[in-house]
């Protein structure tokens, strides 16, 4: 199962590469640019077709994908009568469209995994249905003395299996949500509709009160049950929703945190210090994880989906926003070129001069080199960090 979970995963990054490589493609023919090749891996070709101008196929190194688009800077050489095609001729706003294209979709498939998981296969939430009873209304910790009193819940009959339909009449659609009737209820009857046996009734109960940090909250001495609940599409949404911006929030921190988590890593590879689970993880190590996820008894199988589509959604908005970082070579870096483009070219216009050259990227060769250099090296320590010193969920 964990082999499984490994494949799983490999499928999962190169279908989240082809959606970013798609991503810059269609918005480059919308804006009439020579995409002449769309592969997913590098190397040798295995196989290959011609749909138009553009070459798809798959290259024997599964390390990425690619699409080209002619003349990405201003040394390339078009074909006779297609000058005007070329990326680097295009205005500022396209070339911005056509380079952040890849990030927007990782993040509108970061956001439809997360809405699969709410509306499809659902999530861990606290049921309706009565798992255990307590018997006594605790003072301070949930452990009864013989001078506290009996609960509610033990007085009115309540029994484990008892399904909770409503309160006061009301529907519960969400556990976690409607209890806060009880809660806000001390002292005050409220009518339960049970469902037992197959046979529905109503009980009048009082919440006993509670008081926490000076707060009266109503106790009714229940322990519920937790089960996998999908949610409605309204509610997938907006969760998904909340969620994404979570993610997205979190990517943002994790890569400003990720020079000052470098030395830990370091640490933990060269001394074999405990690995953080937390801290900084590579490809092989995401691999590893999904497939202790895939391969855990302790969770179920939809448990397991759950989980390891949350792993993919989350991938997908940290790469969204790496790729945006303003250094080449990512696609983030030829964006801030296009808009120091723009900057260059409204000073030439305030100084009513002709209109500046496009940058060529070629020039920045070296500090390309430098940041493809730095990347590498972070990426080998990862490698390494993954292999000798993995880390382990608690499933």
């Amino acid at each position: 199962m964990q082999f499984l979970g490994i494949l799983a995963f490999i499928v999962a990054l190169l279908l989240s590469v082809m959606f970013h490589e798609f991503g810059h493609y269609i918005m480059a023919r919308k804006f009439n640019m020579k995409v002449s090749e769309f592969f997913l891996g590098f190397g040798k070709r295995i196989w290959s077709f011609r749909r138009g101008e553009t070459e798809f196929g798959i290259k024997v190194i599964p390390a990425g994908g690619y699409c080209r688009i002619e003349g990405m800077v201003p040394s390339d050489i078009m074909p006779a009568g297609e000058e005007d095609r070329a990326f680097y001729g295009a205005s500022s706003g396209r070339k911005l469209i056509v380079l952040g294209a890849g990030s927007f979709l990782h993040f509108v498939l970061g956001f439809l995994l997360l809405l699969a998981i709410f509306m499809g296969v659902g999530t861990s939430q606290a049921t309706s249905t009565i798992a255990q009873i307590s018997v006594c209304v605790p003072k301070g910790v949930l452990a009864c003395a013989d001078v506290d009193p009996i609960s509610p819940a033990q007085s009115a009959g309540l029994r484990a299996g008892d399904q909770i339909l409503a309160f006061n009449g009301a529907e519960i659609t969400n556990w976690s949500k409607d209890v806060e009737i009880i809660r806000n209820s001390p002292g005050k009857a409220i009518t339960l509709t049970v469902k037992r046996d197959g046979k529905i009734f109503d009980i009048s109960i009082v919440p006993a009160v509670r008081i926490i940090d000076g707060e009266k909250y109503g106790f009714l001495g229940v322990v519920n049950t937790y089960g996998i609940v999908k949610s409605s599409p309204i509610k997938s949404f907006e969760f998904a929703g909340k969620l994404s911006k979570e993610f997205l929030t979190s990517s943002v921190t994790s890569i400003a945190s990720l020079p000052s988590k470098i030395p830990a890593l370091w640490g933990a590879t060269v001394s074999g210090d405990e690995r953080d689970p937390n801290g900084l993880v590579g490809i092989v190590g995401v691999a590893q994880v999904s497939g202790q996820t895939i391969g855990s008894n302790a969770l179920s199988v939809k448990e397991r989906l759950a989980t390891f589509l949350l792993l993919i959604a989350s991938l997908n908005f940290f790469v969204g926003v790496f790729n945006l970082l303003p250094i080449l070579p990512l696609d983030g870096g030829h964006m801030a070129i296009a808009i120091l483009d723009e900057v260059r070219a409204l000073f030439a216009r305030i100084r009513k001069r002709p209109r500046p050259s496009p940058i060529n990227v070629n020039s920045l060769a070296p500090v390309t080199m430098l940041v493809f250099i730095l990347l590498a090296a972070l990426t080998v320590l990862l490698l390494a960090a993954d292999i000798i010193n993995p880390v382990h969920l608690n499933l």
